[in-house]
């Protein structure tokens, strides 16, 4: 009987401990990162690993805290993209501002949370120097961000009794942020980006709540006790954020390009080839790391280099080996920027299509606009001059590369060995020499005359 009550004892308060752990198990996961700098690569980067980080962690919801002025559209519009797709709700806390990239990155969340006195909206493109882009640029801004904000469909509301579906975020209001002639009375004026304070957010549905901090975020989304991850960097997310940013790419592209034609110029200095190496490197190595670019696309790559170099140094003129090794280069540039399956581009999207032709396509075209005037600098007055023959050997100084021994023969007399037609063999002085008539035919046998030497040949007429 006490082994009995000792047993029960034991299942119960295995069960406990079982049930407390379960509990503990269940608790709420709050996964939160940041983005908190200028819209780039780097920041695309920490958005898939940290999206991709809490759905392997089953997180119950993703905060987002933001604070951003904005930065290049086609990095904002992946990760609206990542945003919109995520099994797990995300939500964004705008801890000041959300412009331009920022806002189109914020209405893309399930809901949108703002510190007082914060804003969201001027989401016009613009370029490096603050300058409105022209209307192509806006017109894809415009259905990015209307399509963002139709992306989280309709509510149903009643009026007067009856029911009506309105839009949860307005994708005329969002679209108002970009394009600066539309009026929408009551809310924003023709000729005037439309940006958001958190009240005037609140108030036409783009913001769910204000909070002062993030604690007060998750609060009002319903969560009292929940365990929060924070997703931190590494290190390799950093550099990798800067190596595969398209600017760099470019200058990546410029050196390699740069480089081997400065090799093919000045064969044997080995610096220009290095440099061009270690560019390949940079450029290839965080690609290939992340599958995007395959070893076939590297191989085409490298095979373009040899025909060029092949063209150069061993065949004569420049046709099809060059021509196929700068298409071979080209592809090899282009296709590692993209995530096709061979030359299967079915899931690649037109814009990264795009996108990877101008960046290698302008990288070589700078790398040839700058490296051939820098070149000729370089090499001449520059810190390579060393390395390349600076002076011309002249025939009027006494250089040239022929034996000039014949010269003295001017004036001597010979035989015609063969028949000249005009040119021929004539020995003078027991000495059979090359030499050419200088008008008509001299026949065999017949005396000869020395009139002049010239490029390594005798001229010579009949010794009447």
């Amino acid at each position: 009987m006490n082994r009995f009550i000792c047993f029960m004892a034991m299942l119960l308060l295995a069960t406990l401990t079982f049930a407390q752990t379960d509990s503990i198990q269940k608790q709420p996961l709050v996964y939160k990162f940041d983005i908190k700098r200028e819209i780039g690569s780097t920041t695309w980067i920490h958005t898939q690993s940290a999206i991709d980080e809490a759905t392997r962690l089953k997180a119950d919801i993703i905060l987002l805290h933001l604070n951003t002025y904005g930065g290049q559209v086609v990095f904002a519009d992946s990760i609206r993209t990542k945003i919109l797709n995520s099994k797990i709700p995300v939500h964004v806390f705008i801890d000041n501002n959300a412009a331009s990239a920022g806002a189109l990155i914020s209405i893309a969340c399930d809901s949108i949370y703002m510190r007082p006195g914060a804003n969201i909206g001027a989401a016009t493109v613009v370029n490096q120097s603050g300058e409105k882009m022209p209307d192509k640029y806006q017109s894809y801004m415009r259905s990015t961000i209307r399509a963002t904000s139709e992306a989280h469909g309709k509510d149903t509301i009643v009026v007067g009794g009856d029911t009506t579906l309105v839009w949860k975020r307005d994708p005329r209001i969002a679209e108002a942020m970009v394009d600066e002639s539309i009026y929408i009375a009551g809310i924003i004026d023709s000729g005037k980006i439309l940006t958001f304070t958190t009240l005037e957010a609140i108030e036409h549905g783009f913001c769910e709540g204000s909070a002062d901090n993030v604690s007060e975020v998750i609060e009002k989304l319903g969560y009292r006790d929940y365990e929060i991850v924070n997703y931190t960097p590494s290190f390799y997310s950093e550099i990798k954020g800067f190596l595969t940013n398209p600017v760099f790419h470019g200058i990546l592209i410029l050196v390699i390009i740069g480089g081997l034609y400065f090799e093919l110029q000045s064969p044997g200095i080995g610096f220009p080839l290095l440099a061009s190496i270690i560019a390949a490197i940079l450029y290839f190595a965080p690609l290939y790391i992340d599958g995007l670019a395959a070893n076939w696309e590297i191989i085409l790559f490298i095979i373009g280099v040899v025909l060029i170099a092949l063209e150069v140094f061993v065949i004569p003129g420049f046709g099809i080996a060059g021509v196929s090794g700068i298409i071979l280069v080209f592809i090899g540039l282009t296709l590692s920027l993209v995530d096709n399956v061979v030359f299967d581009f079915s899931n690649v999207p037109t814009k990264e299509l795009f996108m990877s032709l101008v960046i290698v396509s302008a990288g070589t075209f700078l790398s040839f606009i700058i490296a051939i005037p820098l070149s000729q600098k370089m090499f001449t007055t520059g810190p390579l001059s060393g390395f390349a023959l600076q002076n011309t050997q002249d025939t009027d100084l006494g250089y040239i590369g022929v034996d000039v021994e014949p010269r003295k023969l001017i004036g001597s007399t010979g035989i015609a060995q063969t028949t000249l037609r005009p040119s021929g063999k004539v020995r003078i002085n027991d000495e059979l020499y090359d030499a050419v008539a200088e008008s008509g035919m001299i026949y065999k046998d017949e005396k000869v005359k020395v009139t002049r030497y010239a490029s390594g040949q005798l001229y010579v007429v009949k010794q009447l």
